[in-house]
């Protein structure tokens, strides 16, 4: 708003007027310096976001780069820990649950990977632990088709395929990696359990 048409409204008009549509340098009602009357020019308007003059970067944009950045934090977390084999909290055996599966444990130690029919990294994953298996004596791999045992996968809590369960001589999961786990990785874990 121009300074001239400014000085042409009433009190009561004023008022109602935005402080960012005020010219600066306007006084507010209460005849106090207006927040707007920072410095610049009086015939420009302020809008908010955008100051004339000022180099600062409006608010949205921050918030957006904030995000962002938080977003690619979580996602590489995220990716980093897939495949990767942790440790298992749970002291149960799992021969019954092979033997509701019609499968028999390694003698040393079970390879049991839970996949879907269309899942890539199953396949991959698949060969993995077959190549294992085969190295390995003693061991055995074991593959459960997820969607056929739906009451299996509810009861270990296998929440995405390809999932991979090591298991020792006893049937007790030692370790346990959901997406597609590294060879190295499934050596050392299968060291762990047989060892």
């Amino acid at each position: 708003m121009h300074a001239a048409r400014w000085a042409g409204l009433t009190q009561q008009q004023r008022q109602a007027v935005p402080a960012y549509v005020r010219p600066r340098g306007a006084r507010c009602a209460l005849g106090w310096p207006d927040a707007t009357a920072a410095a610049g020019d009086l015939s420009e308007p302020r809008r908010p976001g955008k100051v004339r003059g000022d180099r600062r970067v409006p608010t949205t944009v921050t918030v957006l780069i904030c995000v962002l950045i938080a977003a690619t934090a979580v996602g590489l977390v995220w990716r980093r820990r897939q495949g990767t084999l942790r440790a298992s909290r749970s002291d149960a055996s799992l021969t019954d649950v092979l033997h509701r599966l019609g499968e028999a444990p390694g003698e040393r130690a079970t390879l049991l990977q839970f996949s879907s029919a269309f899942c890539a990294p199953c396949r991959a994953t698949r060969q993995i632990l077959a190549d294992v298996a085969e190295a390995v004596p003693g061991v055995r791999h074991i593959e459960v088709d997820a969607e056929s045992h739906l009451d299996v996968v509810r009861e270990l809590g296998i929440l995405k395929t390809p999932t991979t369960l090591v298991l020792d001589a006893k049937g007790v999961i030692t370790q346990r990696a959901a997406g597609q786990p590294k060879k190295s990785d499934v050596l050392a874990a299968l060291g762990q359990a047989v060892g």
